[in-house]
């Protein structure tokens, strides 16, 4: 602390200090000036002195202030000035004169505390602060500080006789008191006050902790709101006996801010136990509301308080009033109903209106003795401990009779009305729910953790089932009768959620009402899992998570209808199709071309408006409905920048990789036109785009339709091509590779076109995916194969061989495809261990959980699977185990593979699949040499044009019989 400066002495003579006073009077405290005071006179027997109404404060004085001293012994009015110490002061000053009247020097303290409750005012209260920065006497240095945490305490020394000046130097412009001790009275009334204190806080601890472990063990709703509000009165002790700056490093800002948020606690915590106890929302839905909408604000009331404490604090102080106010209407109203738990409230409550008395006395400054403040806060800790007795009372009271109305055997017995094996047994009286065995070990919680009040359930549901959880069990309670069915998700430890079901009668008291609630309880999270995983593999495509092509057609075709000639909607449809992307699929493989398709939708989400959507229509070829855009050349410019962001270059495995895009769009002009007609149109404008060299934005015309004639010329051909017997199969032979004979043949179909002659599979099989042909076309493919089959062997005897047949996801997502199988099988008396179904890694990844159920029903009817072009995709390994596969085809990009590693790979993939007992073919063997490599290998069969092309059915027959002539029957 600086030192002050020496005090300017004035003219030693009566007449000057006339005239100084006369001229400070009139100059009515002008400039800084302040008049003479009265000074308090002091004797040896004066232990404590309250200042407080003889100190005269002065406001906004400025960094230097001038003051009159009181007159001397000698009579004489001295000025004084004393100037700040320190930059950030308000110019706020308090003056008082002291007068030692004894023979002897004079040991004294000067306190003012940092707060009081006394006069703290009810609005806007003054919740303390450090007081005085400095103390500056008219004689001498300015007074040494003593430490303390609660008070400035400054030591002062008075001569005998001496009249001495002070000026203190406030941080505030309230001072609510100012006390002149004796050094050791002073401490032996701190000390005095510790031990108080000490003792009070020692029982709200324990009180506080008691309440907590009881909750733990009984676990009613209402110990947890006593144990709330006995931690409120603890914090608020806490803070007001000084014990939190002892814990911690607390500053004067910072104490107003913990006592405000401190008394906003005590506030909520009665409000809590309030309405806990009481169980208001049983008598009233609205006080539910109320209720919480009250708590809400309070809790508001903590951000409050770190911006101003003192709003805070006082709407806190008024919350708690009115609570006890409301609270004691509620008590008698109950009271009268013969409510037991109103009646049992009484006493408490009544303490709780004193104790509310007193506090108002205390801060309207009507009570002002020092005893007041720890006196109310000891109040509080016998409120709450006559509460936590009466609410003990209630909680053990009659509990033996109601525990035990159904023993364990009684609730197994219920249990089996229901379904499942956990029963749920909800105490409705008591409010407790008990599950047996309990299901909180399914959820991976602590044991007992779901039991107890229905309440503590809704934090873990899922936020969507909360209200209707809570709106079945009102249901429940108020019409008396009827069954629980209910199905809601409940948060698990791990952040997961399970479905659980509930089905539960309820059970009647004497007096009708439903006294408790049994049934069983049920996790049925696998099946609701697969029934979404099912919804969402038929609307979305499985890999980026985009609408497929029938759920756009449906978007696009509920637009079309919202729109007419005065509406203004008016869609505009892309057909986006990726350049290229054969090319990097073939070179890079499968997975490398999934990330880069999922690397793509992220982009193109980028540009997108909510009212826009995107959408996956098959293979490399998005969709888009543009609806955030009307005018052209704003469709233009948005096309422009989907094909610039198509050409970012992407980064894989060390890679730099460029795609460009070929881009169709069309705008909706005809109202005649369906969702279908405005794709067909996009398309045909990106198939013009793309025969043009890709990497452009054709708009739709026209003329456009005329080229696109011939495909659709191409898929009414193709749906009269079975009728005309064009479709045929041709069968690749497949030798085991020990000893180069034939062990079976792959079915390849082939269609000869009237007109255009041999129309490749890879031109008609995708119009017929896109044409819902396909279905059509794989049973044609089966029913031909094992036809041409059952014909071998009739010719030429049973032979040892196996028919290869490919199976399309269109047949797979046919829930009448093993009904078709089973039925050709009957009809061609075909052994099924002789035909094997092939379906690719893509296949089987579009729809896994559909393709799972599909196959192993397959597998049931004696069928054999195998996994084709086993090695290009990303997830090969999971598939084996997943899927009854009992083959698999190495692709032959794997079998060519021209690098140092291809022997290790395929050597560990021939070990992987025998040691799984599965069979292995190679496919695109090109030599001898390799032929007789893979054999040594472990590899079972070979296929490729080395062992012979595709041949037709009757070739096969005389093939068969040279191969096999000891075969034919006799």
């Amino acid at each position: 602390m600086p030192l002050p400066r020496k005090p300017h002495a004035w003219p030693a003579t009566w007449l000057t200090a006339f005239l100084v006073a006369l001229v400070v009077f009139a100059l009515g405290f002008g400039g800084g000036v302040a008049h003479a005071l009265e000074p308090v006179k002091i004797s040896r027997e004066d232990t404590a002195l309250d200042l407080t109404a003889t100190t005269e404060i002065y406001s906004g004085r400025g960094d230097a202030f001038q003051v009159s001293t009181a007159p001397g012994t000698d009579g004489i009015v001295r000025r004084i000035e004393v100037r700040s110490s320190t930059e950030s002061h308000q110019g706020d000053w308090a003056v008082f004169a002291l007068a030692n009247v004894s023979e002897e020097q004079l040991e004294r303290v000067i306190v003012a505390p940092h707060f009081r409750l006394v006069n703290s005012k009810l609005f806007w209260p003054d919740l303390g602060s450090q007081r005085i920065l400095s103390i500056t006497p008219s004689e001498g240095f300015a007074l040494d500080r003593q430490p303390s945490e609660e008070a400035d305490v400054f030591r002062i020394t008075l001569n005998p006789g001496a009249v001495i000046t002070f000026v203190a130097e406030l941080t505030t412009p309230e001072l609510p008191q100012i006390y002149l001790w004796q050094p050791d009275a002073y401490k032996d009334t701190v000390n005095a006050f510790t031990l108080y204190r000490g003792i009070v806080l020692g029982i709200a601890g324990l009180l506080a902790v008691f309440l907590t472990i009881l909750f733990v063990v009984k676990g009613t709703s209402m110990l947890p709101a006593t144990a709330a509000l006995a931690w409120a009165v603890l914090a608020y002790i806490c803070v007001d006996f000084g014990f939190l700056s002892k814990l911690i490093t607390v500053t004067a800002d910072d104490e107003r801010i913990w006592r405000a948020g401190t008394e906003v606690f005590l506030a909520a915590g009665l409000v809590v136990f309030l309405f806990t106890y009481l169980n208001l929302n049983r008598w009233h839905q609205h006080l539910g509301y109320a209720t919480l909408a009250w708590i809400l604000g309070l809790g508001l009331l903590f951000g409050v308080a770190v911006y101003d404490p003192a709003i805070a604090s006082g709407i806190a102080r008024l919350s708690f009033a009115l609570t006890a106010t409301v609270g004691i209407l509620l008590i008698a109203y109950l009271g009268f109903n013969r409510y037991d738990r109103a009646i049992l409230l009484v006493p408490a409550w009544l303490l709780i209106l004193v104790w509310l008395f007193g506090a108002w006395l205390a801060v309207t400054g009507q009570l002002a003795n020092d005893i007041v403040q720890p006196a109310l806060g000891g109040g509080l800790v016998l409120i709450v401990l006559l509460i936590g007795f009466t609410v003990m009372q209630h909680a053990f009271a009659g509990g033996a009779y109601q525990q035990g109305l159904f023993s364990d055997l009684e609730r197994q017995a219920l249990a089996l009305t229901g379904s499942g094996d956990t029963v749920w047994d909800w105490d409705v009286a008591r409010d407790r729910v008990v599950t047996i065995p309990d299901i909180s070990h399914q959820l991976g919680l602590s044991l007992g953790t779901m039991n107890g009040p229905v309440r503590n359930w809704l934090p873990r549901l899922h936020p969507d089932d909360r209200d209707r959880f809570r709106a079945t069990l009102d249901v429940l309670l108020e019409h008396r009768r009827g069954r629980l069915n209910h199905e809601f998700r409940v948060r698990a430890e791990d952040g997961h959620y399970h479905w659980l079901s509930i089905r539960a009668r309820p059970v009647l008291g004497a007096n009708g009402e439903i006294i408790r609630c049994v049934g069983t309880i049920i996790d049925i999270t696998e099946q609701r899992n697969s029934v979404e995983r099912l919804l969402h593999n038929a609307l979305l495509d499985n890999l980026t998570g985009l609408p497929n092509r029938q759920v756009f057609l449906d978007r696009l075709q509920a637009i079309l209808l919202m729109g007419d000639g005065s509406s203004p909607i008016r869609p505009t449809v892309l057909a986006i199709d990726i350049d290229r992307y054969k090319q990097v699929n073939d070179m890079l493989g499968i997975a490398a071309g999934d990330n880069i398709l999922i690397a793509l939708t992220r982009r193109l989400r980028r540009l997108l408006r909510p009212q826009d959507t995107l959408a996956r229509l098959g293979g490399d070829q998005f969709g888009l409905i543009l609806m955030s855009e009307r005018d052209p050349a704003k469709i233009a410019d948005f096309a422009d920048a989907i094909s610039k962001a198509i050409m970012v270059p992407l980064n894989y495995g060390n890679r730099e990789i460029n795609l460009t895009a070929s881009i169709g769009l069309v705008a909706w002009l005809d109202q005649e036109q369906s969702a279908a007609g405005l794709l067909d149109d996009a398309e045909l404008a990106m198939f013009r785009a793309k025969k043009a060299g890709g990497n452009r934005v054709e708009p739709f015309r026209p003329a456009f339709r005329t080229s696109g004639s011939d495909r659709l010329q191409l898929e009414t051909d193709l749906k009269r091509a079975m009728e005309r017997k064009e479709l045929s199969l041709v069968y690749q032979p497949i030798v085991r590779l020990s000893d180069a004979e034939i062990a079976g043949f792959e079915a390849l179909m082939r269609w000869e076109h009237p007109k255009r002659g041999n129309i490749s599979p890879t031109e008609f099989i995708p119009i017929a995916e896109n044409s819902e042909l396909i279905s059509q076309l794989g049973l044609f493919a089966f029913d031909k194969a094992t036809s041409d089959l059952a014909e071998w062997q009739t010719q030429t005897g049973d032979l040892p061989i196996f028919v290869s047949i490919n199976l399309s996801s269109a047949q797979l997502l046919n829930n009448e495809l093993y009904d078709d199988m089973r039925a050709i099988l009957s009809k061609s008396r075909c052994d099924p261990s002789q035909i094997k179904m092939e379906l690719t890694e893509s296949l089987v990844m579009e729809n896994p959980e559909q393709a799972r159920l599909v196959l192993e029903k397959l597998r049931e009817a004696g069928l054999r699977l195998a996994l084709d072009d086993f090695g290009t995709g990303h997830s090969s390994l999971s598939y084996l185990t997943r899927f009854p596969f009992d083959t698999i085809k190495i692709d032959k990009a794997l079998v060519r593979d021209p690098s140092d590693k291809r022997a290790v790979i395929l050597r560990s993939v021939i070990t992987m699949a025998r040691e799984l007992d599965m069979r292995v073919v190679a496919e695109g063997i090109e030599s001898e040499e390799d032929a007789i490599q893979l054999a040594q290998m472990g590899c079972d069969y070979g296929q490729s044009f080395l062992f012979g092309p595709p041949v037709g059915s009757e070739s096969i027959l005389r093939l068969l019989k040279e191969r096999f002539p000891l075969m034919k029957r006799a």
